[in-house]
């Protein structure tokens, strides 16, 4: 299965998340969105976040800076400032019943999982590791393949920045709590042989289609990015409408009840922006108008000189 099936638990991991470069096929090549019409007296804003990036490497657009300081509320997919649902939430990121990868593996898979963890060392022990729901194990062979380097960072991460940096309010579209329920509606077997499969996949050195990924969203190729998704093996896609589409429709009547009288930004994965089941599709078919914004993304190496 190819890895860019974890664009799904990259959408879902907000705390977590150079390839061959993507041709632009779109005039409309932007993360950020103005959303007018209806009941909405100021203009709110729409912007598709990754989750890991390398801090050296990028920084919020004018066009979104300005967006941050003219908003009434920033939301995020959580509310990550809340470090109080934070902390209780980490209690969710086991699996029940005091399952183990030992048991969902055999001998020789589980010890390559652990090998490659050893190998590849990381702020969380193993021990701890392999009682966690296999797929946020997954997440940290995803940063690895990202492109990583010595200083990641989220969009969020700098979003948060900016807002705090106006005095504007941070909220969430969901809670913690329901992102983690989400992993126990998906096989922890499942889960449990996509991590054996990564793993492999990592120690091959295969061409990595996160870099991919992440090239289509540093060009703002939100196409790019839905063709990515859709170009899937069996698999993840048995579990798209709770991974992608269910959030969708649930933060678009959200937003309906939200955008009127207010001006927001609205700052979630970039995977949850394009398509018919997409957020931006959702809000047109609300009555919101949905229109493209210029975002020329910074690149600090660039601005320093």
């Amino acid at each position: 299965m190819k890895r860019i099936l974890w664009l799904g638990v990259l959408a879902i991991i907000a705390f977590v998340a150079n390839g061959q470069p993507v041709k632009k096929t779109s005039a409309n090549n932007t993360l950020l969105w103005r959303i007018t019409g209806k009941n909405i007296v100021q203009p709110s804003y729409l912007f598709g976040t990754m989750h890991m990036l390398c801090a050296d490497d990028i920084d919020l657009s004018d066009s979104l800076v300005n967006a941050i300081r003219k908003a009434d509320n920033v939301y995020l997919e959580l509310d990550m400032d809340n470090l109080f649902e934070m902390m209780a939430a980490m209690t969710k990121m086991k699996m029940r019943n005091d399952t183990t990868l030992s048991d969902l593996l055999s001998k020789e898979e589980y010890e390559k999982v652990k090998n490659y963890f050893k190998e590849n060392s990381s702020m969380i022990p193993f021990s701890m590791l392999e009682t966690y729901k296999p797929l946020l194990a997954a997440s940290m062979i995803m940063e690895k393949q990202a492109g990583a380097c010595d200083n990641m960072i989220s969009m969020e991460q700098l979003i948060m920045k900016e807002a705090k940096r106006n005095d504007v309010g941070i909220k969430g579209m969901e809670t913690m709590e329901y992102q983690m329920s989400i992993f126990d509606s998906i096989p922890y077997g499942f889960q449990a042989k996509q991590l054996v499969k990564m793993v492999e996949e990592g120690n091959k050195n295969e061409d990595n289609e996160m870099q991919t990924l992440t090239n289509a969203y540093r060009d703002q190729q939100l196409d790019k990015m839905e063709e990515l998704t859709k170009n899937e093996d069996l698999g993840i896609k048995n579990f798209a409408d709770m991974l992608l589409y269910n959030r969708n429709a649930n933060w678009a009547r959200k937003l309906d009840g939200l955008l009127p009288g207010k001006s927001l930004v609205v700052a979630v994965g970039a995977g949850h922006l394009p398509g018919d089941r997409g957020v931006i599709n959702l809000l047109r078919k609300a009555g919101y108008k949905v229109e493209p914004v210029e975002n020329k993304m910074i690149r600090k190496k660039t601005k320093e000189i």
